[in-house]
């Protein structure tokens, strides 16, 4: 390991406590540091986000972020899942793997505790941390994303600075028929969402390039494994395993029958086309607004050939921190007669047709 990317959540004590944690260890180790998406005055300033008058600096694309930083080995987020995403973006850059510790509220990301910081820095750099590849997404679209005149500077109230419009990815430029290959990088969702509140999307859904069906809803989520949990599953969509390759359509508030989630494979690509009758769309990445579809513009989301590489220190039982974080409570009835036991896992040999089957975490 030679160069470290920080990412930090300064409104979190905690957080900025923990960063001086990070650079002490890489100060003993000589490693170099580099805090990265400051949100600042616009003169180097790092922690300012804009409160007392003060402008917040323009965030920058994610490969210049990561070009700034000299392309960090590991990028190490401190703060909640929001600031995980953040990190996420640039390793996505940078090619880099990411160590997330939580000092947020829910955590679901995010790996170790501030208290485990260091150690997982060691296992890092010795060879012994584990490493969890989620899938990604990536888009393509008939025209470069833009936002509107004015909307940036509405979206900085009560946050930082909206992220810039994504770019065409260096080397592809405008393909004719297949659209602009953006450069960007989802690792829970991207949404597609009313942009007027008294007007409808009209979106017609293509699977495989045939229309599925023509949605009038609030919104559109093309949701990775990942994401499941995130935004579609708080619009009823279902849980997806972080080891499937897969995406979820999950319509929002549909003006229709058919208003169930749709699981397709990770290799089907899912495209977005604003219809005629619609008002115009918001494209959001990760929670991030990044333009606006017209109608007749398309989007089209498809499993990224980069996967994103979490550090763990220990293996990650998903189902359990599913049923922890969502404070998932057995039914009464059920429970009437006896609790579950918590683990049921025979002491005796596996069977050879069970062999194959991941049976523990």
């Amino acid at each position: 390991m030679r160069q470290i990317g920080l990412v930090v959540h300064h409104g979190r004590a905690a957080a900025v406590e923990a960063a001086a944690d990070v650079r002490a260890w890489a100060a003993r180790h000589g490693v170099a540091v580099t805090e990265l998406d400051v949100w600042g005055r616009g003169d180097g300033t790092e922690g300012d986000t804009g409160v007392g008058g003060l402008e917040p600096a323009e965030r920058a694309h994610a490969a210049e972020e990561a070009a700034r930083a000299g392309h960090p080995d590991l990028i190490v987020t401190l703060g909640g899942d929001g600031t995980f995403l953040r990190g996420v973006r640039i390793a996505a850059a940078a090619d880099a793997a990411v160590l997330g510790a939580n000092v947020g509220r829910v955590g679901f990301l995010t790996e170790v505790t501030t208290d485990e910081l260091v150690e997982a820095l060691d296992a890092v750099r010795n060879g012994t941390a584990l490493t969890e590849e989620r899938m990604t997404l990536c888009l393509r679209a008939s025209r470069c994303l833009t936002l509107p005149p004015g909307m940036p500077a509405m979206l900085k109230y009560g946050r930082g600075p909206a992220l810039p419009p994504p770019v065409p990815r260096p080397g592809r430029p405008e393909e004719d028929g297949w659209g602009v290959a953006l450069d960007i990088t989802a690792v829970n969702d991207v949404v597609f969402e009313k942009l007027a509140r008294d007007r409808q999307a009209s979106l017609g859904l293509y699977l495989r390039g045939r229309l599925f069906a023509s949605y009038s809803a609030d919104a559109l989520i093309v949701a990775s494994p990942t994401g499941s949990t995130a935004y579609s599953f708080a619009a009823g969509g279902p849980v997806l395993s972080p080891r499937l390759d897969a995406m979820v359509v999950t319509p929002v508030a549909p003006h229709m029958v058919f208003d169930r989630s749709l699981v397709v494979a990770g290799d089907e690509p899912v495209a977005v086309r604003v219809l005629d009758r619609s008002g115009q769309v918001a494209v959001s990445v990760d929670g991030q607004l990044r333009g606006v579809m017209d109608p007749g513009d398309w989007t089209a989301v498809y499993s990224s050939p980069w996967r994103a590489r979490l550090v763990r220190l220990r293996p990650v039982d998903f189902y359990g921190r599913l049923r922890e974080r969502f404070s998932l409570a057995d039914a009464p009835a059920a429970a009437a007669d006896g609790a579950a036991p918590p683990v049921y896992r025979p002491d005796l040999p596996v069977p050879q047709e069970l062999a194959r089957l991941k049976l523990t975490d």
